[in-house]
């Protein structure tokens, strides 16, 4: 019985040992890690990254950052995003992740064969797999960027880019990134092509196809550049885009309308006051002006081709009218808008 108890307490000995040993080495090997095998193991992970971007949980920001003593080898630039809030189209999560992989992508290709590129990483952080990672950095609104530089300590000492900045995308992370770092991007940001090659041949395909058809067609003069209603139409749509102020609304950024202070269930159609025009206002202008030059081009193209002496000047009668009319309430409103007319007119009314 006594040997029994001598051969238990043995093995008991033997296996506390073990694990002593055992969990020496886990410990000793993570905390052990020279600065190569961190720089080696971020870029084996960027290599996995078809953007470069590494994405990071709470086991690899402890892996990388909060395990690891300063100064660190390499600085960390970092993306916080969350899923489930990708919907909301005015955080545009998706579009600004997009620019941030454009950013790690563009200084890839930039610094293939260079020091920079062991100095900085492009991570990103997704809250639903890291909601202590983000509490870690005192992080608690998205989008949001952080940059961690190799002697920053506490992870929420990490220096945060301004929301503000995320104005131009790609091109405000990279001027973030070498106001911090003194890393600079080595070029211009390096976005794909608007049209792929594949379509560029399919357009040139379909244009030799169809050349000479088009050029059939042409020569026939049976095109739409030939149809003289289209002309029309194009020079009625600029006379009235010049007449009616949409230049002055677009360039000063007008409304069509404003509410009344007095009264917020009525909308103001003409503003009282020769400094400023509101967009429907113009519009109505541009009208009035629209009916006098429609009216001219009808008596002088048209009316002319009328045989009937009574038609003509029948017609010439009700465009004189109509101009006399339109004419009219172009200057009362002018007069009504700089003050020298009455003051209680009502655009309700003015027609």
């Amino acid at each position: 019985m006594e040997t029994q108890r001598r051969r238990v307490a043995e093995e008991m000995a033997i296996s506390i040992q073990i694990t002593a040993v055992l969990l020496l080495l886990i410990t000793g090997g993570a905390a052990g890690r020279s600065a190569d095998d961190l720089v080696a193991e971020l870029k084996s992970l960027r290599s996995q990254s078809p953007s470069g971007v590494i994405h990071l949980d709470d086991r690899l920001v402890s892996s990388f950052l909060t395990s690891v003593g300063t100064p660190r080898p390499y600085s960390l630039l970092i993306f916080f995003d969350a899923n489930q809030l990708r919907s909301k189209a005015e955080l545009r999560l998706p579009h600004l992740h997009s620019e941030f992989s454009l950013l790690s992508a563009s200084f890839a290709a930039h610094h293939k064969d260079d020091a920079s590129s062991s100095r900085i990483f492009f991570c990103d952080v997704e809250f639903e797999e890291s909601q202590q990672s983000f509490d870690l950095f005192g992080v608690s609104s998205v989008p949001h960027v952080r940059l961690v530089p190799a002697s920053t300590r506490s992870l929420r000492d990490s220096i945060p880019m301004d929301q503000s900045e995320f104005s131009r995308g790609a091109e405000s992370m990279a001027e973030f990134l070498e106001s911090k770092t003194k890393i600079s991007l080595g070029g211009a940001i390096l976005r794909p092509p608007r049209v792929s090659l594949r379509q560029v041949l399919f357009l040139l395909a379909a244009i030799l196809i169809s050349a000479p058809f088009l050029i059939r067609r042409i020569l026939d003069g049976d095109t739409l550049i030939h149809d003289q209603r289209l002309w029309m139409s194009l020079a009625l749509f600029v006379y009235f885009f010049g007449v009616s102020g949409t230049m002055h609304n677009i360039i000063h950024n007008m409304p069509m309308v404003l509410p009344d202070r007095n009264n917020p269930d009525r909308l103001i159609f003409f503003y009282q006051g020769s400094g400023m025009q509101l967009g429907a206002e113009g519009f109505a202008i541009g009208f009035l002006y629209m009916v006098v030059g429609l009216v001219l081009a009808f008596v002088t193209h048209l009316l002319v081709r009328f045989r009937s002496i009574s038609a003509q000047r029948g017609f010439m009668l009700v465009g004189m009218l109509l101009a006399y009319w339109a004419v009219s309430k172009v200057i009362y409103l002018d007069n009504w808008k700089t003050g020298y007319s009455i003051h209680s007119f009502r655009p309700k009314s003015w027609w």
